[in-house]
């Protein structure tokens, strides 16, 4: 491929935490602590009939040779293994940008916020475009910043809110009226489409979602130790690789991507070319898993050998996740999440996987309340993602 792709117009404490960090003149300045928790404390917890139900999946506490995790001081050679995994079947990544940058294209001001159209060029073939909102409270470097999220979607515009007929999904704009600073970004396709077969395309998308955590990490109005990663359907499965790959985003929320596999859904397609089902000599026709059109690509070889999504879900522990749940992620996805509950207990945590459910999939006003929320307690109020005891 030659030229320059451009892709664009186009964390828990104790209840009684108080601390407030409102965002001066944002629309919907922050509630404190204490008032977010009570919001989202219902979510940590599964409906009873799926408390300890954990379905057919193999536990992520297991090693390969079948030894089990029996201690905190264990998980990490563990989780090495299981991320090795993952990058040897996917491909491995090329080395991240050393200093990523951010051109700023275009500023403007818009609903009481700063609009710019910014560029990342991550190699000489790939330059990608995005929306980086930002609020008007913005501290100095010194004062550590302010939080920030990564959008990801098909196009930048949606999650930046300049998308009319997709309002409900525009995360990065409703984000960034709530004090936080956001940067939505789109789905380089013609760029990841043509290195599928070396670099399955959901980890191409994590190696390209971890240099935009780097640019961001780099504005001097972010703390980088505050940045979470957010996705709807595509991008919420774009946001579940990312953030499983690349530990730097501090917290996690994926809306209805479909977070285990699962062939009797149409659109929990990890199967496709376009995800995790490229072959090098062999094209798979789109669509369901059938004798006819059977699986390929590492798809195929993860799921022989055993191996699911709940793995990655891990990876995320003991950051805080939250399956923002529509008609792919119903209820008895618990079932799956009870073994990230499982990794997090063992790491000393609770209280740091969460779930919400609406019959759709698309998001609604509600649903997305709910996850802002939940990038409001986590992020806005620092000590929810202190260890514990801290």
């Amino acid at each position: 491929m030659t030229g320059i792709f451009r892709y664009g117009v186009p964390c828990l404490i104790a209840v009684g935490l108080l601390a407030a960090c409102a965002a001066a003149g944002a629309e919907n300045p922050s509630p404190g602590a204490e008032a977010l928790w009570s919001r989202i404390a219902p979510f940590f917890q599964p409906p009873p009939e799926f408390a300890g139900d954990l379905g057919p999946y193999r536990s992520p506490l297991l090693f390969d040779d079948g030894r089990r995790v029996e201690s905190r001081d264990q998980w990490p050679k563990r989780r090495e293994e299981i991320l090795k995994f993952w990058h040897r079947e996917m491909g491995p990544w090329p080395p991240l940008l050393q200093k990523p940058r951010l051109e700023e294209l275009q500023a403007s001001d818009r609903d009481g916020f700063a609009q710019k159209k910014v560029r990342l060029t991550i190699s000489p073939d790939l330059a990608i475009e995005g929306y980086l909102l930002v609020p008007p409270d913005r501290p100095p470097r010194t004062e550590g910043g302010l939080p920030a999220v990564l959008v990801v979607y098909y196009d930048p515009e949606t999650g930046a809110g300049l998308n009319p007929k997709s309002l409900t999904r525009a995360f990065g704009q409703d984000l960034a009226r709530r004090g936080f600073v956001t940067l939505s970004i789109g789905w380089p396709r013609e760029y990841t489409d043509a290195h599928a077969v070396r670099l399955q395309t959901l980890s191409n998308l994590s190696y390209i979602a971890a240099n935009f955590w780097g640019a961001l990490a780099a504005r001097p109005e972010v703390d980088g130790r505050r940045i979470g990663i957010v996705g709807h359907s595509f991008g919420g499965k774009w946001a579940l690789f990312a953030g499983a790959l690349w530990e730097k985003f501090a917290c996690v929320a994926v809306s209805d991507p479909g977070i285990v596999f699962d062939e009797k859904r149409a659109n929990v397609n990890y199967w496709e070319p376009w995800y995790l089902g490229a072959e090098e000599g062999r094209k798979r026709a789109a669509g369901v898993i059938t004798a006819e059109n059977p699986r390929t690509g590492p798809y195929k070889r993860i799921i022989e050998a055993g191996h699911d999504l709940v793995e990655l879900h891990a990876l995320i522990a003991p950051r805080p996740l939250l399956v923002s749940g529509g008609a792919e992620d119903q209820p008895p996805r618990w079932r799956a999440l009870n073994h990230a509950v499982a990794v997090n207990r063992l790491l000393g945590y609770e209280n740091r996987v969460a779930m919400t459910s609406r019959p759709a999939h698309g998001p609604t006003e509600e649903s997305n309340d709910q996850m802002y929320a939940f990038f409001e307690y986590f992020l806005k109020h620092q000590q929810a993602l202190a260890p514990p005891g801290k």
